[in-house]
């Protein structure tokens, strides 16, 4: 894998470095579903500033990639999926250990080019003839997503199935991660893909409108984190799952658009002692 030969001389660069200068490094690898690319980046930044002499390095792509690669043996400490499906396949390869904890929600959302050429007013829209529609690749959580979107919408008398199969008949192209569906919307590449509504960062607001999916279409998703069987610092790894799970880390995330996946911590004061739960 090309991915982990360079992962690895990074690695031992690092390492190398550390060498040199007669301080320890302590290297943490978390592999992470692409849609927290830019949540986990801050996370991760903060983590370093608080742990000295920590290097965390990410691999970000598609879950069902991720899976493959920790399936083959590839070296991580972390794992944070974009669905429980994924993490379930990477518990059944063997390479996790502990219990997955929901760390963060997202939902789904339509995006267009910001010029929207195709006249896109609503999803409604997308079952007319000559929409160029990207989505994600089967096996990538937000297709298992809009899986889920579609089949909901098969069974409203107001869609139905003829929705459905003009839905499909215009996707163009099936990406391996959600970035790159966003990244073809962005460039005027599609007319219109379905993401999450965290992907509507502030590096391409600018380049595409953002619509809304009813509650009673959507899909709430669930992202777990978990330490990676076989990683050589678990006590690291652990503390980075708890900072992920952290009042920090989650609104870390929720200014990246995600929805909180722990509930936020309440305190009454006892005897002018805070008490928190």
């Amino acid at each position: 894998m090309r991915f982990t030969k360079s992962l690895i001389a990074v690695v031992l660069l690092v390492a190398s470095l550390s060498v040199a200068v007669g301080q320890p490094v302590r290297t943490l690898i978390v592999f992470a579903a692409s849609s927290l690319t830019d949540a986990f980046e801050e996370i991760g930044a903060a983590f370093e500033t608080g742990n000295p002499g920590v290097d965390v390095l990410f691999n970000f792509a598609g879950s069902s990639t991720l899976v493959a690669q920790l399936s083959e043996g590839a070296q991580a400490d972390v794992f944070a999926s974009a669905n429980p499906r994924q993490m379930a396949a990477a518990q059944d390869a063997g390479r996790i250990t502990g219990e997955p904890r929901v760390f963060a929600r997202n939902r789904l959302a339509l995006i267009v080019p910001a010029d929207n050429p195709a006249r896109i007013e609503s999803f409604a829209d997308l079952q007319n003839p000559g929409i160029v529609l990207v989505i994600a690749a089967e096996g990538v959580p937000v297709r298992d997503y809009t899986e889920a979107m579609l089949t909901a919408l098969s069974a409203d008398p107001a869609f139905g199935q003829t929705y459905v199969d003009g839905f499909r008949a215009n996707i163009r192209s099936e990406e391996s991660n959600v970035r790159q569906v966003v990244a073809k919307v962005a460039l005027g590449e599609a007319d219109a893909g379905i993401v999450y509504s965290s992907d509507v960062t502030p590096d391409i607001r600018e380049s595409v409108l953002q619509f809304d999916i009813p509650d009673a279409f959507n899909v709430i998703a669930e992202y777990p984190i978990a330490v990676v069987e076989g990683t050589a610092d678990g006590e690291l790894a652990q503390s980075f799952v708890d900072t992920v799970r952290s009042d920090a880390g989650q609104e870390t995330l929720e200014r990246w658009g995600f929805v909180r996946g722990v509930p936020e911590r309440q305190c009454r004061y006892l005897l002018f002692i805070p008490v928190c739960w």
